[in-house]
């Protein structure tokens, strides 16, 4: 039985529990579960991070911790009962493990790191504290540390600022609103400026010296040298080195570190510096050889210097090794550290070159006990202190210190009958009073113990030596007295022996008999000679002779005239001895009473630091004297206490003031002393408005807390002798006292009157008398002399220094102790609150107010019930009554206020707004009902009650603003949050009772909505984003305040009524904002109100398009700033009615009449939230992809379509653009532009400022337009687009005679031809992408599109592109269409394959001498149509010759919008689908590598081929290919009887085969002359194969002689004008280019040949296995029968690998290009952009059928008459296959009809008038060509033309080359009109249209112009996609040209045509619907 749990209610989970029982819970280890019931072993509860979801698990898995039980019963909390501590670490490092894991996602290496040592260090930590073993000191420091740790942590992870106290979390709501910000504002201080440490350490530790020439021990001395004084700031740190130069006693750390202890910040400067000093301890000469000599000597060594400042740069943890020099004389060693700082190199030299002395040096910081804390192991492991010389910056009481420091400076000897000077060494001792040597008290530094006796340096043979060494006498106090030093000097002899002989000494006493000690500074000794042997064992027989020079009587002349003198600096650090005089006299006064005049005067005098010495002394002097002559010294000694006490002010002595208390409290004594003391205050504030010097008086008052103390305490030890008598005398002079005080503060004065600078002083140091006068008065009694004496104040004030000071004053009241008991606060509270009032409207001292106001505010504070005191509540009703109004006006005044420069000042204004902001928030949260009610009724009249609220809501306003608080002050916004809703609670009563039915204010109410819903906005109160256990924490807290708020805003607009309608529209997007916020019960609160909102604008208006308008415009806008989600639109739209009290929206509008409009809304609304929530998702993506231009596409259709919103798709053209631009995407970026300038028109209208357009004419934005997307034509090499625009542009200058302007847009104009002309441009590739799957955004789910490819993007790198951008795509492998699984499946699937462009445009493409470069541009422009190619087989698959089965799927794509557009991709329109039979098949590959033989040929005849190897190879793939069984497969397959006898149909096809056969035979006859011409030589070998292998092949074929149909008779011209020569029958032209006479003209197929920025592939060898003839013609148009076969011939298609073994595959680009690139069968499949394109079958004629000659002769008839029947329509050849343009002017060909293995070189005929004379058809670049009427030459048809018309096509053939029955495909264009497809190209400059008509007679010369017809729309414009059908059918070449045509006229320019705006992009077809068009608008954009 399951029993309700008592105690066990919390625990910790020990080890995982996988919950695999019924009911189970799954356990983690580590989880804190609470437990509601147990049964058996057993417990039922949940994990606290989870509550939600109940279970049992086993008891033995969980350790049970106390807890304290909250609520006890179903809805129970428990709190665990632990450290405060404990509980924030556990639940804050279980946020962080979260977000820790997170950064080593994000690759935020370094964090991850640094936050996995700190984790490890706080549960490190956490143990030390849960196990309890700590001491108390230690167990503070742990949790500073942890709490340290935890801040830092929540920091580099941007979590919220904890407010602590005392290292545990405060509950904001048991601490007042202003302490939270204090102890936040505390907080975040600490956290930016750490405290500077004003006392310094440095740590020295000795590791070894490094020196070649070492063998004695050594002696290290260090100490610190003040270089700008030149004097030492330190004792000596004294180390000794054994032989090699390590420590001696290693196992003695003390011996070896020390602490260079209590260095000021001023002592860190360049110039002090660490000096080392060595010597060395052994012979007199460093290179002496050992002798028997066994004495010793102290010499020097080295020195070295270190700067400290270079400590505070370098690396504290580093080793240093310091750099040892050696003097050059010995005589220089007492300054040769001087001479390294200021570097006098020739006085000292290093002492070898790699002698270094090894040391650690690191600075410390902070006070010595903080360093014992933070270095215990320094402390423990041992380190001696080294102090300065002096007492620290700051004195410390207790401290006790006596330090005798003797520096032997230098002395003078005399020879003593010695021929050389002496080498003397001095031995210091310490003698006692009795005689007796002082043991261990001379000491050569810290680190070593103190010792007998100390031995100097001995210099050698210096008669005047100068030793500068330091010794430490630390002689205790008791043992000063009549103790002496003796010096003894003796001279070290070099002889063997090496004795020392004594021959004199010095000494000196340490204490004067007066009792004062030896005085600091140097003193002369006088040297007493004595003999070698002489005993000084008798000290009092030398005691009594003189030893210093200074004291010698006058008389004594003999000791003065000596010359032998020894010279010691003395300087005593005592806290116990004094060399002052003065000071003795003092202390000794009943010895001299005389002398107390004086003595009192000279204590001014005397240093601070002796006073303060023997402070306790000196007061217990003052008052002895006071008590026994208090009428003769009572004012002497009351001035020496002022004094006393004033310098205990200085920061040096303000530890002290601790000492004087303690002295007051438990040594003074002085039990009368409060009367004087009382006379003497009042007797000098009485003479303070009279007397003209005030220094003396205001230092009187500045000393006044302490001179209050001292009678305080005086009058308590009289009461407690006498029994309290004189109380009432006390209490009368205390009156007393205060009157004259209050007298000289009523003292009106000027603020620079010596009176008011003395009341200042006084108002300063008031305060501090309170707590001392609450121990004898009441608190009413003290509380009445503050208040009166505060109030004697003059009001106006005229100082403005003393109304700060008053303020001051005031502060220091608030903040006393006095101030808390709530007896005295209700007297002080309205002098206070007056005073605050009257700055705070003037806006003066804010930041004082403020500190009073917070100070004031903390001390309130309600019970834990709610409710407040009686005294607390009308403590609140006053501040409130008084300051409730001038705080809303000054928090608005500083928030207007321009923010002042400067950081410190900025820092001011943001403290003393957030100041008053706490104690605004502190006020609000003490009121109570009946203080909102007193305070609303207090407003005298509603415009009152009007101006509180709306200035009230404005300050809510501000206060929610995310500046107003730090980032990570979240516990603050949360306060401040829950205080804002509560008090608009109690306003919205009053909002409804006075501004409702006849009194609505609408501004009031307004304001009051605006605050709501920025309210529910903020984004701290967004619970979303926050942790489970952050939003755990604020929930159980405070609630969702946004429910709350939401609620609030329907209950107030369901009571206005009718006056809704003065809030639509515009709280329609408020409101709308409100409803993103993803919180359900808001959602449903709030939607019910745009219900309510439609229906009320439908009464009003009978629709409710203002709501419609607004709400979209918001969306938009919301939505871009990232709110809103799926379920929102869900909401929007669901009919199922919602949990809480209200429907959806669509339910309700279902209810309503107006519902068909309201739905339609609706429907809208959700179809443009589709769009926003993709278009959202996506601008959250980093880089510009297409995702993010393919979602702005949409939506901005959208907008366009179905909004009609000019506006919005305006703005959305722009973000478009922006994003092209970005990219780089220059055409689609001026394709997009483009939609906007056509909105506009050429007019003078004024637009207004719009998006970063300034205000401007319509004409200027559109000529601003203009330009802009010219420049992005250009950049985007889109340059016959741009030429349009210049042309319009150039139109409208001219129409205005702005001929500056006109002249420069002709000459881009022209730059543009130039470019066109020049500059090489990238063929892109086309991609199809299928995007299928549910996860796609919604305007790709389940479409596909064509996607124009980047420059040299190959399939491989797009498809790698495409996945990158949709990283959980999967790659489908396969081109079939997808079925319903796909379509449906929760995932997305990515499907893609290359496409080929099937041009628009013919008749560019199609005419002779074209250059490439304006083809190129018409085949890649422009497309609507591209097309895909499957092979398959049909039927059994013969495994010999796989031709016979192998059938085309073509697939044919038309898009939405043509390519290229405002997006580099369009959706597919439609799709069509035929098949391409074997036969078909093999015609295209055929024909496709006859076209591409032919090309190569041309261009190496017209030596357009750099290299040629592209046709060598070309010619070898086909050869070999031929020789290998490549032609002899179709032979076999399609030549076979069996195949004819059941394919009778294929007769013609069958024939059309043939003669392509042969017609290949005979261009490869051809071409193999053409490359014996041009061939190396190296490859000559290469080529004699190729012709061996032709001969092979021609027999193969059975092939003697060419048929008379492949044959032609050879054609003259008379003018010799290559140009115009159409000669439609091939003509074999010359190898030689022209010069020889050629039985045929070879066709030429400039565009044939062709490279893409994807295939800048080799033409030949690395492609010997594909015959992929490029299939664009230029040059020839058939004119075909409409037939099944012909319809079906527009798809990609590729032949069998027999065919197609070693053929190149088609080139594209320039024939320079070659050799580049590989096509990868592999991926065959998917690039049909790499292999051929279909062929266009003709209507093959049987030979009995074809022409006679004399039918050619008839060139009347029209090219493309439809009555023709097929035998008498002309069928058209290429005239390019006529290479007559190789040469300027080619000549006419002699029929010689042979073998053409060298045909003869004709003379060139001669040339008649052509203006064409120099064209080169094949050129790139024209020669001049004239834009006049030029004549076309006549010509005599050959007899055999009419026979090969049938044989050579212009239609594009497909080769291809397979790879595991796979095409490889390239692409080809049909002509619509013919059933055909033509291919494409780039339009040229000025293309010539073909002829319309035909001259009657072919033979004609006469030079009559013929007129052609234009049928080719404005080159550079992009057409509107008209009905192909419909489309006049561009005429083929004739056959016969007549022999002179003028060229026609140059077309119109395009914009001429133009019949509205110029569509650069496309139109769609007219059968895809047409948007509809957005109406012009007056405010126009």
């Amino acid at each position: 039985m399951w029993i309700p749990t008592e105690h066990e209610k919390y625990g910790v989970v020990l080890a995982s529990f996988r919950g695999t029982v019924q009911h189970g819970l799954p356990l983690e280890i580590g989880d804190t579960v609470q437990i509601l019931e147990k049964c058996e072993g057993w417990y039922r509860g949940f994990i606290l991070k989870n509550p939600n979801f109940k279970g049992i698990f086993p008891t033995s898995y969980i350790h049970l911790k106390n807890a304290h039980v909250k609520n006890k019963g179903q809805f129970e909390t428990v709190i665990p009962v632990e450290d405060s501590v404990i509980t924030e670490m556990t639940s804050t490092l279980r946020d962080w493990g979260a977000m820790w894991k997170q950064l080593y996602v994000k690759n935020e290496g370094d964090l991850f790191h640094r936050l996995w040592h700190v984790m490890n260090e706080i549960l490190d930590l956490r143990r030390q504290v849960l196990v309890g073993h700590l001491t108390h000191d230690r167990m503070r420091d742990v949790k500073q540390h942890i709490t340290a740790r935890l801040d830092w942590g929540n920091e580099q992870l941007g979590l919220d600022l904890v407010p602590r106290r005392e290292f545990s979390m405060v509950d904001p709501d048991e601490i007042s609103v202003t302490e939270l910000y204090r102890l936040m504002e505390h907080r975040h201080r600490k956290k930016e400026t750490p405290a500077a440490a004003s006392t310094h350490h440095l740590f020295v530790h000795v590791k070894s010296l490094m020196s070649a020439n070492l063998g004695e021990e050594l002696e290290v001395f260090f100490h610190i040298y003040d270089g700008r004084e030149n004097r030492p700031l330190s004792e000596r740190f004294f180390v000794k080195l054994n032989k090699s130069g390590l420590p001696k006693s290693p196992e003695k750390t003390e011996r070896q570190c020390t602490l260079f202890v209590d260095l000021g910040s001023s002592d860190l400067r360049k110039d002090v510096y660490i000096v080392v000093h060595i010597i060395r301890i052994g012979r007199m000469g460093a290179g002496e050889k050992k002798n028997l000599c066994s004495v010793q000597y102290r010499r020097p060594f080295g020195c070295a210097v270190v700067s400290i400042a270079d400590l505070l740069t370098a690396d504290s943890k580093d080793d240093h090794l310091l750099k040892v020099y050696a003097c050059n004389t010995e005589s220089e060693w007492h300054q040769i550290h001087e001479n390294i700082i200021k570097k006098a190199n020739s006085r000292y030299n290093l002492s070898g070159s790699n002698t270094g002395l090894a040391v650690a040096l690191q600075l410390l910081h902070g006070d010595i006990e903080q360093l014992r804390r933070e270095y215990m192991v320094l402390f423990t492991r041992g380190v001696s202190i080294t102090r300065k010389l002096g007492f620290s910056d700051v004195i410390m009481p207790g401290e006790v210190r006596n330090d005798l420091y003797i520096t032997l400076e230098r002395g003078e000897f005399e020879k003593g009958g010695k021929s050389v000077s002496r080498n003397v060494e001095i031995t210091v001792y310490v003698l006692d009073i009795d005689g007796l040597i002082l043991k261990t008290h001379v000491a050569a530094g810290s680190g070593e113990p103190g010792g007998d006796e100390y031995h100097s340096l001995v210099l050698y043979h210096n008669n005047s030596p100068r030793w500068a060494e330091q010794i430490k006498l630390p002689i205790p106090v008791d043992m000063f007295r009549g103790s002496h030093v003796r010096f003894e000097f003796r001279h070290c002899s070099t002889k063997d022996k090496g004795e020392k002989k004594l021959f004199g000494y010095s000494f000196v006493p340490l204490m004067q008999e007066d009792g004062r000690t030896l005085p600091d500074g140097t003193h002369e000794l006088i040297i007493h000679k004595c003999e070698e042997n002489t005993s000084l064992a008798d000290c009092p027989r030398y005691l009594k002779l003189p030893f210093s020079k200074a004291n010698l009587p006058s008389n004594n002349q003999t000791l003065k005239g000596t010359k032998e003198s020894f010279w010691i600096t003395s300087f005593l650090c005592s806290t116990k001895l004094t060399q002052n005089g003065d000071m003795l006299d003092l202390l000794k006064w009943r010895a001299h009473p005389e002398r107390i005049n004086d003595s009192l005067s000279k204590l001014k005098e005397i240093d601070g630091s002796e006073i303060v010495k023997f402070l306790q002394d000196t007061l217990d002097t003052l008052f002895g004297i006071l008590d026994e002559s208090s009428q003769r010294y009572g004012l002497k000694v009351f001035d020496s206490l002022v004094h006393i006490i004033n310098l205990l002010q200085d920061s040096k002595f303000q530890h002290f003031k601790p000492v004087m208390d303690t002295y007051i409290e438990s040594h003074f004594a002085g039990a009368l002393s409060y009367r004087d003391l009382i006379k003497v205050l009042k007797w000098y504030v009485d003479r303070i408005v009279d007397a003209e010097h005030q220094d003396h008086i205001q230092q009187v008052l500045k000393a006044s807390e302490y001179i209050f103390k001292y009678i305080i305490q005086s009058r308590r030890l009289f009461s407690l002798a006498t029994g309290g008598q004189n109380e009432e005398e006390f209490r009368v002079c205390i009156h007393e006292l205060f009157m004259s005080i209050r007298f000289f503060l009523s003292q009106e004065n000027k603020s620079t009157s010596p009176v008011a600078q003395t009341q200042a002083v006084f108002l300063r140091t008031f305060p501090a008398v309170y707590g001392e006068l609450l121990k004898i008065f009441t608190v009413r009694e003290v509380a009445g002399f503050v208040r009166e004496t505060l109030g004697s104040l003059p009001t106006a004030v005229h100082a403005d220094c003393l109304e700060a000071v008053k303020l001051q004053c005031i502060a220091k009241t608030v903040e006393s102790q006095l101030y808390t008991n709530p007896e005295s606060r209700c007297i002080l509270l309205p002098v206070v609150l007056r005073v605050l009032q009257a700055h705070m409207q003037e806006q003066r001292d804010l930041v004082m107010c403020a500190r009073i106001l917070t100070s004031m505010l903390s001390l309130i504070k309600k019970e834990e019930n709610g409710t407040a005191e009686p005294v607390v509540s009308e403590e609140v009703e006053l501040i409130v009554e008084s300051l409730l109004g001038v705080l809303l006006r000054t928090i608005l005044e500083i928030s207007n206020r321009p923010q002042p420069a400067g950081p410190t000042m900025r820092l001011q204004f943001q403290d003393v707004t957030g100041e008053f902001v706490a104690c605004l928030l502190a006020l609000l949260r003490q009121m109570s009902d009946r203080h909102y009610q007193q305070l609303l009724q207090a407003f005298s009249s509603k415009d009152n009650l009007r101006d509180f609220l709306l200035q009230i809501f404005t300050v809510f306003r501000i206060l929610i603003r995310p500046e107003m608080f730090s980032k990570d002050w979240t516990v603050m916004r949360l306060v401040t949050n829950n205080v804002i809703i509560t008090t608009v609670l109690y306003l919205s009563d009053a909002l409804r009772k006075n501004f409702l039915n006849d009194k609505f204010d609408y501004k009031v109410w307004d304001s009051y909505f605006y605050l709501s819903v920025i309210f529910i906005n903020q984004p701290c109160l967004q619970l979303e984003s926050f942790s489970p256990s952050k939003r755990k924490r604020i929930l159980e807290k405070y609630g969702d305040m946004r429910v709350m708020m939401g609620c609030e805003i329907f209950s107030m607009w369901q009571n206005l009524g009718e006056h809704k309608l003065n809030f639509i529209p515009a709280m329609i997007g408020p409101f709308l904002e409100v409803t993103l916020v993803p919180q359900p019960d808001l959602r449903n609160v709030m939607i019910p109100i745009f219900h309510d909102m439609m229906d009320w604008e439908q009464r009003r208006s009978g629709n409710f398009k203002q709501v419609e308008a607004k709400l979209i415009d918001k969306l938009d806008s919301l939505m871009s700033e990232g709110k809103g989600d799926e379920t929102y639109r869900e909401l929007f739209n669901s009919i199922i009615p919602l949990f809480g009290p209200y429907p959806s929206l669509l339910k309700k509008i279902e209810r309503e009449t107006w519902r068909e409009s309201g739905i339609s809304l609706i429907a809208t609304v959700t179809r443009l939230m589709e769009r926003l929530l993709d278009y959202r998702d996506c601008m959250k993506l980093g880089e510009v992809d297409g995702k993010k231009i393919g979602c702005t596409v949409s939506l901005l259709n959208f907008y366009k379509t179905e909004l009609n919103k000019e506006e919005m798709y305006i703005r959305y053209i722009h973000k478009l653009y922006d994003l092209h631009f970005k990219a780089q995407n220059y055409t689609e970026a001026s394709y997009t532009l483009l939609l906007y300038d056509e909105l506009l028109e050429w007019s003078e209208r004024p637009l207004r400022e719009f998006l970063n357009y300034p205000m401007q004419s319509e004409w200027q934005r559109k000529e601003y337009l203009h330009l802009t997307i010219v420049q992005n034509f250009d950049r985007g090499k889109c340059w016959e687009n741009g030429i349009i625009l210049c042309r319009e542009l150039a139109d409208q200058y001219e129409s205005y005679y702005d001929y500056r302007n006109l002249s420069k847009m002709r000459m881009m104009e022209a730059s543009l031809y130039d470019k066109i002309m020049d500059q090489q441009r990238l063929e892109p590739e086309f991609f199809r992408v299928g995007f299928y799957g549910k996860k796609f955004p919604f305007f790709l789910r389940n479409k596909e599109f064509v996607c124009r490819g980047h420059d040299y993007e190959r399939l491989e790198a797009f498809q790698q592109r495409m996945l990158n951008e949709f990283p959980h795509a999967i790659a489908m492998q396969h081109v079939n269409q997808p079925d319903q699984t796909i379509y449906q499946a929760d995932a997305q699937y990515l499907q893609i394959y290359a496409v080929t462009p099937i041009p628009e445009s013919q008749d560019v493409l199609q005419r002779d001498g074209v250059p490439d470069n304006i083809k190129s541009f018409y085949k890649f422009n422009h497309i609507w149509r591209f097309r895909y190619d499957r092979p398959f087989h049909k039927g059994t698959k013969d495994k010999e010759n796989e031709f016979k089965s192998l059938w085309v799927e073509r697939t044919t794509l038309t898009l939405v919008q043509s390519l290229p557009g405002i997006s580099r991709w369009f959706e597919v329109d439609k799709r069509e689908l035929v098949e391409v039979s074997p036969l078909e098949n093999a015609i295209e590959v055929i024909e496709n590598k006859n076209l591409q033989l032919r090309t190569l040929i041309t261009q190496c005849q017209s030596r357009q081929m750099q290299n040629i190897s592209p046709l060598t190879m070309c010619l070898n793939g086909v050869i070999d290919a031929a020789v290998n069984g490549g032609l002899a497969r179709y032979q076999e397959a399609f030549f076979a009887k069996d195949y004819v006898m059941n394919h009778p149909e294929d007769g013609e096809k069958i024939g059309r085969l043939r003669e392509l056969m042969f017609e290949q035979a005979h261009i490869l006859e051809y071409g193999l002359a053409v490359h014996e011409k041009f061939v190396p030589q190296d490859m000559r070998p290469l080529h004699k194969k190729l012709v061996d292998q032709f001969h092979l092949m021609k027999s193969s074929l059975g092939i003697q002689e060419f048929p008379a149909y492949v044959r032609a008779s050879p054609v003259h011209f008379t003018n010799g004008s290559p140009r115009t020569c159409r000669n439609s029958v091939p003509n074999i032209i010359s190898p030689d280019g022209g010069r020889g006479v050629a039985r045929r003209s070879l066709p030429s197929y400039p565009a044939v040949n062709r490279y893409s920025s994807s295939s800048l592939s080799s033409q030949a060898s690395n492609e010997v296995s594909n015959i992929t003839g490029q299939s664009e013609s230029s040059d020839e148009v058939f004119n075909m029968q409409p037939s099944p076969s012909t319809s079906s011939l527009s798809s990609n298609h590729s032949a069998s690998p027999n065919v197609t073994s070693s053929a190149p595959s088609s080139a594209r680009g320039s024939p320079q290009m070659a050799e580049k690139h590989k096509h990868s069968r592999e991926n065959a499949c998917l690039s049909p952009r790499d292999r051929p394109v279909s062929a266009i079958f003709p209507n093959p004629m049987d030979p009995a059928q074809r022409a006679a000659p004399h039918q050619i002769g008839d060139a009347t008839l029209p090219r493309s008459d439809p009555n023709l029947s097929a035998p008498d329509k002309v069928r058209p050849t290429p005239s390019s296959w006529s290479l007559d343009s190789v040469k300027e002017g080619a000549p006419s060909f002699s029929d010689s009809f042979g073998k053409m293995l060298c045909p003869p070189v004709p003379p060139r005929p001669p040339y008649s008038g052509s203006s064409a004379k120099n064209m080169r058809s094949q050129s790139p670049v024209s020669a001049s060509r004239s834009p006049q009427k030029t004549t076309v030459p006549p010509f005599t048809p050959s007899p055999t033309e009419c026979q090969s018309t049938s044989l050579v096509s212009n239609s594009p053939v497909l080769s291809g080359s397979y790879s595991s029955g796979i095409s490889s495909l390239s692409r080809c264009s049909v002509s619509e009109a013919s059933g055909t497809e033509l291919p494409a190209g780039d339009h040229p400059a000025h293309p010539l249209p073909p002829p319309s008509t035909l001259p009657n007679s072919v033979s004609s010369s006469s030079d009559e112009p013929i007129r052609r017809e234009n049928k080719t729309p404005p080159p550079y414009s992009v057409y509107e996609r008209n009905n192909p059908r419909s489309r006049p059918v561009p005429m083929p070449h004739s056959l016969s040209i007549p022999p002179q045509a003028d060229p026609p006229a140059l077309p119109p320019k395009p914009h001429q045509l133009r019949t509205g705006s110029m569509k650069l992009d496309g139109t769609s077809d007219p059968r895809v619907p047409r948007p509809r068009p957005l109406p012009r608008k007056v405010s126009q954009l």
